[in-house]
Protein backbone atom coordinates (compact mmCIF):
# COMPACT_ATOMS: atom_id res chain seq x y z
CA UNK A 1 0.00 0.00 0.00
CA UNK A 2 1.43 3.33 -1.04
CA UNK A 3 1.47 5.97 1.96
CA UNK A 4 -1.46 7.96 0.62
CA UNK A 5 -3.21 5.25 0.92
CA UNK A 6 -2.43 4.29 4.68
CA UNK A 7 -3.00 7.82 6.10
CA UNK A 8 -6.40 7.54 4.80
CA UNK A 9 -6.97 4.46 6.07
CA UNK A 10 -5.44 4.72 9.51
CA UNK A 11 -8.65 5.88 11.15
CA UNK A 12 -10.79 2.77 9.85
CA UNK A 13 -11.62 -1.13 10.66
CA UNK A 14 -10.54 -3.76 8.13
CA UNK A 15 -14.50 -4.28 7.02
CA UNK A 16 -14.46 0.14 6.10
CA UNK A 17 -10.68 -0.67 4.27
CA UNK A 18 -11.96 -3.31 2.26
CA UNK A 19 -14.98 -1.93 0.88
CA UNK A 20 -13.14 1.63 0.41
CA UNK A 21 -10.47 -0.74 -1.85
CA UNK A 22 -13.21 -2.18 -3.71
CA UNK A 23 -14.60 0.78 -4.88
CA UNK A 24 -11.74 2.41 -5.71
CA UNK A 25 -10.25 -0.80 -7.53
CA UNK A 26 -13.09 -2.89 -8.63
CA UNK A 27 -14.08 -0.98 -12.10
CA UNK A 28 -10.64 -1.87 -13.30
CA UNK A 29 -10.79 -5.49 -11.90
CA UNK A 30 -14.07 -6.02 -13.77
CA UNK A 31 -12.26 -4.04 -17.14
CA UNK A 32 -8.94 -6.69 -16.85
CA UNK A 33 -11.63 -9.97 -15.73
CA UNK A 34 -13.24 -9.28 -19.37
CA UNK A 35 -10.12 -8.74 -20.67
CA UNK A 36 -8.71 -11.58 -19.70
CA UNK A 37 -11.69 -14.06 -20.08
CA UNK A 38 -12.30 -12.09 -23.65
CA UNK A 39 -8.35 -13.01 -24.92
CA UNK A 40 -8.76 -16.77 -23.21
CA UNK A 41 -12.19 -17.77 -24.70
CA UNK A 42 -11.10 -16.22 -28.22
CA UNK A 43 -7.74 -18.18 -28.77
CA UNK A 44 -7.17 -20.21 -31.52
CA UNK A 45 -3.94 -22.23 -32.66
CA UNK A 46 -2.99 -21.16 -35.83
CA UNK A 47 -2.00 -24.21 -38.29
CA UNK A 48 1.56 -25.10 -38.24
CA UNK A 49 2.11 -23.50 -34.74
CA UNK A 50 3.65 -24.76 -31.88
CA UNK A 51 1.49 -26.44 -29.27
CA UNK A 52 3.23 -25.69 -26.65
CA UNK A 53 4.13 -21.68 -26.63
CA UNK A 54 -0.02 -21.53 -27.29
CA UNK A 55 -0.74 -23.59 -24.36
CA UNK A 56 1.35 -22.12 -22.02
CA UNK A 57 -0.36 -18.88 -23.10
CA UNK A 58 -3.52 -20.32 -22.26
CA UNK A 59 -2.57 -21.42 -19.14
CA UNK A 60 -1.76 -18.28 -18.24
CA UNK A 61 -4.94 -17.03 -19.47
CA UNK A 62 -6.67 -19.27 -17.12
CA UNK A 63 -4.23 -18.46 -14.20
CA UNK A 64 -4.98 -14.82 -14.49
CA UNK A 65 -8.73 -15.34 -14.36
CA UNK A 66 -8.47 -17.18 -11.48
CA UNK A 67 -6.38 -14.46 -9.61
CA UNK A 68 -8.79 -12.67 -10.62
CA UNK A 69 -11.26 -14.22 -8.17
CA UNK A 70 -13.49 -16.27 -10.76
CA UNK A 71 -11.67 -20.18 -10.94
CA UNK A 72 -12.49 -22.07 -14.04
CA UNK A 73 -13.64 -25.78 -13.01
CA UNK A 74 -10.67 -27.78 -13.89
CA UNK A 75 -12.32 -30.05 -17.04
CA UNK A 76 -13.22 -26.68 -18.11
CA UNK A 77 -10.12 -25.50 -18.31
CA UNK A 78 -9.00 -28.71 -20.22
CA UNK A 79 -11.85 -28.24 -23.00
CA UNK A 80 -11.29 -25.03 -23.50
CA UNK A 81 -7.56 -25.70 -24.43
CA UNK A 82 -8.65 -28.66 -26.81
CA UNK A 83 -11.54 -26.44 -28.51
CA UNK A 84 -8.48 -24.06 -29.19
CA UNK A 85 -6.72 -26.30 -31.23
CA UNK A 86 -6.52 -26.77 -34.91
CA UNK A 87 -8.55 -29.55 -36.58
CA UNK A 88 -5.21 -31.54 -37.53
CA UNK A 89 -5.61 -32.46 -33.57
CA UNK A 90 -9.10 -34.04 -33.92
CA UNK A 91 -7.44 -37.67 -33.73
CA UNK A 92 -6.12 -36.29 -30.91
CA UNK A 93 -8.79 -35.26 -29.46
CA UNK A 94 -11.41 -37.45 -29.65
CA UNK A 95 -8.99 -40.22 -28.58
CA UNK A 96 -8.51 -37.93 -25.12
CA UNK A 97 -12.16 -37.45 -25.13
CA UNK A 98 -12.87 -41.36 -25.78
CA UNK A 99 -10.38 -42.56 -23.08
CA UNK A 100 -11.84 -40.46 -20.38
CA UNK A 101 -8.30 -38.97 -19.53
CA UNK A 102 -7.93 -36.95 -16.39
CA UNK A 103 -4.66 -34.83 -16.93
CA UNK A 104 -4.07 -31.75 -15.22
CA UNK A 105 -3.10 -28.93 -17.59
CA UNK A 106 0.65 -29.32 -17.88
CA UNK A 107 0.47 -33.08 -18.47
CA UNK A 108 -1.74 -32.12 -21.00
CA UNK A 109 0.95 -29.68 -22.38
CA UNK A 110 3.19 -32.57 -22.48
CA UNK A 111 0.63 -34.52 -24.73
CA UNK A 112 0.17 -32.18 -26.89
CA UNK A 113 3.86 -31.80 -27.76
CA UNK A 114 4.25 -35.60 -28.18
CA UNK A 115 0.99 -35.54 -30.38
CA UNK A 116 2.67 -32.58 -32.26
CA UNK A 117 5.54 -34.51 -33.00
CA UNK A 118 3.70 -37.45 -34.29
CA UNK A 119 1.40 -35.37 -36.54
CA UNK A 120 5.00 -33.81 -38.03
CA UNK A 121 6.45 -37.26 -38.53
CA UNK A 122 3.61 -38.79 -40.63
CA UNK A 123 2.50 -37.47 -43.93
CA UNK A 124 -0.93 -36.55 -44.54
CA UNK A 125 -2.36 -39.53 -47.02
CA UNK A 126 -4.08 -38.61 -49.65
CA UNK A 127 -7.06 -40.92 -51.19
CA UNK A 128 -8.07 -41.17 -55.00
CA UNK A 129 -10.46 -42.73 -57.04
CA UNK A 130 -9.76 -43.10 -60.27
CA UNK A 131 -12.87 -43.78 -62.74
CA UNK A 132 -12.66 -45.62 -65.78
CA UNK A 133 -14.86 -45.38 -68.85
CA UNK A 134 -17.15 -48.19 -69.73
CA UNK A 135 -17.11 -49.22 -72.95
CA UNK A 136 -14.72 -49.81 -76.03
CA UNK A 137 -11.66 -47.45 -76.92
CA UNK A 138 -9.86 -45.11 -74.28
CA UNK A 139 -11.12 -42.02 -73.07
CA UNK A 140 -14.41 -40.56 -71.59
CA UNK A 141 -17.54 -42.46 -72.15
CA UNK A 142 -20.04 -40.73 -74.60
CA UNK A 143 -23.35 -41.06 -74.44
CA UNK A 144 -24.99 -40.16 -78.11
CA UNK A 145 -27.80 -41.92 -80.00
CA UNK A 146 -26.79 -43.62 -83.25
CA UNK A 147 -28.21 -41.22 -85.17
CA UNK A 148 -30.35 -38.15 -85.21
CA UNK A 149 -33.81 -38.17 -85.78
CA UNK A 150 -35.91 -36.80 -88.61
CA UNK A 151 -38.39 -34.20 -88.46
CA UNK A 152 -41.24 -36.46 -89.59
CA UNK A 153 -39.81 -39.68 -87.41
CA UNK A 154 -39.96 -37.43 -84.36
CA UNK A 155 -43.31 -38.61 -83.18
CA UNK A 156 -43.01 -41.75 -83.84
CA UNK A 157 -43.08 -44.41 -80.95
CA UNK A 158 -39.65 -45.93 -80.12
CA UNK A 159 -40.68 -48.59 -78.15
CA UNK A 160 -44.00 -50.60 -76.26
CA UNK A 161 -46.72 -51.48 -78.85
CA UNK A 162 -46.35 -50.14 -82.34
CA UNK A 163 -48.38 -51.01 -85.17
CA UNK A 164 -50.97 -53.82 -85.65
CA UNK A 165 -50.22 -54.79 -82.02
CA UNK A 166 -46.67 -55.96 -82.32
CA UNK A 167 -43.50 -54.57 -79.53
CA UNK A 168 -41.06 -52.39 -81.03
CA UNK A 169 -37.88 -52.35 -78.98
CA UNK A 170 -36.76 -49.83 -77.26
CA UNK A 171 -32.72 -50.25 -78.61
CA UNK A 172 -33.42 -50.50 -82.08
CA UNK A 173 -36.88 -49.50 -83.09
CA UNK A 174 -37.23 -52.60 -84.86
CA UNK A 175 -40.56 -54.86 -84.66
CA UNK A 176 -40.61 -58.04 -82.56
CA UNK A 177 -37.26 -60.00 -83.97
Amino acid sequence: MTSELQKQHENMDAQAIILHLKELYETNARHERYEVSKALFRSQMTKGAQAGPHVLKMIGYIERFETLGFGVDADLQVDIILQSLPDSYSSFIMNFNMNTMVKSLLELLNMLKIAEQDLKKSKPVLLVLVAKAKGKGKGKARFYPKSKPKAHDAFKPISGIGKGGKIVYFYCGKPSH
